[in-house]
């Protein structure tokens, strides 16, 4: 059979697998699939390991390990001064602005005649940041996402949707976060009070990621940084893919101990399929050195996640945290160490920003 309807095939195998996977795992540990998909999820069934400093040690020194080198090789590198005329802020923007401060009082503040849509201020919030976000963009560089790739941005919102889903999926089976103060909503009601602000997620994280690449600095000395070059890529995006896929097996097992693996899993098996595809990824340019980009995403996500984590702290309808060992030294209501997830988290949205990519011609 012909290599090329191989992958085509495969992949939409792959992506069934990415779902199926880690109910098999439950099964296979004696649950009940009935567990996994009660909706909405309120039911608390995974009884998590306590704090441990043994493991908060060990696992701080892998995020030291590689974090610290790139935080270091940006802090000791000159960046020219960009060449581009900075422009006002736009009037836009403003107007973007305003919307996010006053969906921040409604998030922490109880009106009674706001009761009924107290829930529903995590949406404004995050489109006014996206607005403002843009809007540095254009001030800084002269173009930004929101008037130069309109398309582009409307197919991150649709996507968005669906990519948040799939992790709030994958959450039932390690049950790390969970959400209070829906306990009153209908199955329809949660799917709308879920899914607009799942919708912003890809165009925050991604704005975030075209406003830093602005700063010259944030990129010195990454594009010239570590080579990594496997040698045989297809034999690795294999052997990747199919340590992923076990990895998701996995989590539906022993949810305390592979966790992690709901944030690395997607992230490799995507990868690995546009990898066998024969197209780029979005580690192909460490073959040269070129670690730009990863760091940019990574740092996106991270900056995004200290806005999710401060704008939920006050407000009404919320999430809590619940993750084994490093439950502790929380920032908001996230324990210290778990900011480490939207690392990898900002490259599986950057995987998914060019997925969207892909689709688009010119726009």
């Amino acid at each position: 059979m012909n290599k090329t309807i191989i992958r085509r095939l495969s992949s939409p195998l792959y992506l069934a697998a990415m779902v199926l996977l880690p109910l098999c795992g439950a099964l296979l540990a004696g649950n009940e699939a009935a567990t996994y998909i009660e909706f909405p999820p309120l039911t608390r069934y995974v009884e998590h390991a306590g704090f441990s400093w043994l493991a908060f040690i060990a696992m701080a020194l892998v995020i030291l390990a590689a974090v610290v080198p790139v935080v270091v090789r940006v802090g000791s590198s000159r960046a020219g001064k960009s060449q581009r005329r900075r422009r006002p802020f736009p009037p836009w923007g403003w107007g973007a602005l305003c919307l996010c401060g006053v969906s921040w009082i409604l998030a922490w503040t109880r009106f009674d005649w706001f009761e009924d849509y107290q829930i529903f201020t995590f949406t404004p919030l995050w489109l006014g940041y996206i607005g403002v976000v843009n809007g540095l963009t254009l001030a800084r560089s002269g173009t930004c996402m929101l008037l130069h790739r309109p398309a582009y941005l409307a197919r991150l919102f649709m996507a968005s949707a669906l990519f948040w889903w799939y992790f709030e999926y994958l959450n039932r089976f390690v049950q790390n976060w969970y959400y209070i103060g829906i306990e009153e909503l209908s199955p329809v009601q949660y799917v709308l009070f879920a899914t607009l602000p799942f919708s912003t997620v890809l165009p925050a994280v991604l704005s975030t990621c075209e406003l830093l690449a602005t700063v010259p600095k944030l990129q010195a000395g990454l594009k010239t940084f570590v080579v990594i070059d496997t040698g045989s890529p297809r034999l690795a995006a294999s052997a990747v893919l199919t340590l992923a896929a076990v990895g998701l097996l996995g989590i539906g097992v022993y949810p305390d101990l592979l966790f992690p693996l709901l944030w690395l899993s997607p992230l490799f098996i995507l990868t690995g399929l546009q990898r066998l595809g024969g197209r780029q990824t979005i580690f192909s340019p460490l073959q040269r050195g070129d670690w730009s980009r990863l760091v940019l995403l990574a740092g996106a996500a991270l900056i995004c996640g200290f806005f999710w984590e401060m704008w939920n702290y006050f407000s009404y309808a919320k999430w809590l945290y619940s993750i084994p060992f490093v439950q502790k030294f929380a920032i908001f209501e996230m324990p210290l160490l778990g900011y480490a997830g939207y690392l990898p988290f900002g490259l599986e949205c950057g995987v998914i920003a060019d997925y969207c990519g892909e689709t688009g011609h010119g726009d």
